[in-house]
């Protein structure tokens, strides 16, 4: 079987050796061995892991190699962080401290990429332009300035040539996960290609600043009849791919809490405030915030929320909805079976799934928090319980669902913050009833039917000429089955291989009987008093039994 081949043209070579010496830094360098990594990029493994960091915890030192290795890692983790069904608990909370701040980078690179990306001078677009960035982050960074109009705004600027060094490490990242699949079999179950292809999925969203204004503009639609929540204006006119201008908003982050203070605002009401957005995203419009740290919610006056940051969006579609709306109703209901169907429905078990322990493990988990005041049920212990068993059945959960959870867990974190006494599962109870209600409302209802219609319609128009063709095809005897047997594809290439190297040898050996044969006889022309003929094929057979070991050492097997 061939080995994935590292790219090793001289601009990825480099970034390999930076990888390499920052996981070997960070204690890591045994896995890069087993992955055959130092042999397959030629370099030795020069650098020791550093002593200070032996005492770490392997967790805190892949968020720190992770943080040291820039964007592309940074959001590596990130996506990591939203799957705890496959990752150990440990390791997701390391994750979700992951840093994105990193040095700003100079005024007259940002002066060349608004200019150029708006195609006007920039004392022409903004008459007022910060040269001091507010924030600055792995992907850009944010000034503050005013328009021709006098509106105040914020200018997010993407970094440099970030786009070329994200698609170089997506690159690397494909080769090291083909590697660590083939090398470390014990990786498969953490899926890390299907991880690299949410990431680049992820890294073609938030790198495009168009789609973060469309974001905008959807979360201000849904938010407009509600004034306890500020979403900023988009100018379009000077936002493209590269660069967003957005409203500037005055107010103090929610972790500010003596700011908040010192500003006469209510923490009960931001916290219910706050609580009941986030409940309406998610049971109710099915568009929610998945990045909602503290560092991207800020208080207004009148207590109002106004969230930072669309580019990292959750998004539950009508069936995902539906899903969680009849998971809620046999959660309420104590129906563990009810929820097993419902997992069978959405086809998330696999054939290895026992459906008995399954159903036992979910009754455990329902009667563990009946008859519990919900004032002491915390959504953190829920979620946790509930991926305990969705890792141990191997259950296979939409990574939006893994965003809703560390949305729902992220935000009773702040609730509790700003009042300790806030209780989300309280809070959650309307809107949960309204979702449970929302598939029996008539438009939905109608909606299925005309649905369910369609496709009878779509079973029975061809089913009197699927019948006749078949039936035509019985009588002449044409009617044939296709059997496919999975896996026996790899196992013939296997055996093809083996047989090929076995005649090889053959050839090999036969070639050096002859040639001592040969060498036994006294037959010209000769060599230093030996036949030529015996000599060229000791040499021939030689030659071709090197290249056999060099072949089964390069396949990885022996």
């Amino acid at each position: 079987m061939r080995i994935p081949r590292i790219d090793k043209r001289y601009r990825h070579l480099k970034r390999y050796r930076e990888i390499a010496r920052v996981l070997i830094k960070y204690g890591f360098g045994h896995i890069l061995s087993r992955m055959r990594v130092f042999a397959l990029l030629r370099i030795g493994k020069k650098i020791k892991e550093k002593p200070e960091f032996e005492e770490l915890t392997y967790a805190k030192r892949i968020r720190l190699a992770m943080e040291e290795l820039g964007p592309t890692f940074v959001k590596l983790g990130q996506v990591l962080s939203t799957r705890p069904f496959l990752i150990p608990l440990e390791l997701v909370i390391e994750l979700t401290k992951l840093q994105d701040e990193v040095a700003p980078f100079d005024f007259h690179q940002v002066k060349y990429i608004v200019e150029h990306q708006l195609k006007a001078t920039l004392d022409r677009l903004f008459p007022e332009f910060s040269h001091i960035p507010i924030a600055s982050a792995s992907l850009s960074q944010v000034h503050k300035a005013k328009t021709m109009k006098g509106e105040g705004v914020v200018v997010k600027v993407q970094r440099p040539g970030i786009k070329r060094i994200i698609d170089t490490d997506m690159e690397i990242l494909k080769d090291l996960v083909s590697l660590l699949v083939r090398y470390v079999p014990e990786s498969r179950q953490y899926d890390p290609k299907g991880m690299v292809e949410e990431l680049v999925k992820t890294f073609r969203k938030e790198i495009d600043f168009k789609n973060e204004g469309r974001n905008i503009e959807i979360f201000s639609s849904n938010f407009k009849d509600d004034p306890t929540i500020f979403v900023p204006k988009v100018f379009w006119d000077l936002t493209t791919s590269k660069v967003l201008t957005m409203e500037c908003i005055h107010g103090v982050k929610v972790s500010n809490l003596a700011e908040i203070e010192r500003r006469g605002l209510d923490r009960k009401i931001i916290a219910k405030n706050a609580g009941r957005a986030v409940f309406k995203q998610i049971f109710l419009d099915g568009f929610f915030h998945a990045d909602p740290h503290p560092g991207n919610l800020f208080v207004l006056e009148n207590n109002v929320i106004a969230p930072l940051d669309y580019g990292m969006m959750g998004r539950l579609s009508e069936s995902l909805m539906d899903e969680i709306s009849d998971l809620l109703v046999n959660v309420v209901t104590w129906n563990p079976k009810g929820i097993v169907k419902v997992y069978q429905k959405a086809g998330v078990l696999t054939d290895r799934t026992d459906l008995k322990i399954l159903e036992s493990d979910l009754t455990e988990f329902l009667y563990r928090y009946h008859k519990i005041p919900l004032s002491r049920i915390d959504m953190k212990s829920i979620i946790n319980d509930a991926f305990d068993i969705i890792h141990r059945h191997d259950i296979q959960i939409q990574s939006e669902l893994m965003l809703f959870g560390k949305a729902m867990v992220t935000y009773e974190e702040v609730g509790k913050m700003l009042d300790p006494d806030y209780d989300l599962v309280t809070e959650a109870i309307p809107f949960v009833k309204k979702l449970s209600k929302r598939k029996y409302q008539p438009k939905i209802i109608l909606r299925d039917i005309v649905t369910a219609l369609q496709d009878l319609r779509d079973f029975l128009v061809p089913l009197p000429f699927d019948l006749q063709r078949i039936t035509q095809k019985l009588t002449r005897g044409e009617f044939k089955f296709s059997l496919e047997h999975l896996g026996l594809g790899k196992f013939i290439l296997q055996m093809e291989r083996s047989s090929n190297r076995i005649s090889f040898s053959l050839i090999i050996a036969a070639l050096i009987v002859g040639s001592s044969l040969i060498m036994r006889l006294d037959v010209g022309p000769f060599l230093l008093g030996y036949p030529l003929i015996g000599i060229l094929g000791y040499i021939f057979a030689g030659i071709l039994g090197v290249w056999l070991v060099i072949a089964i050492l390069r396949s990885g097997r022996i």
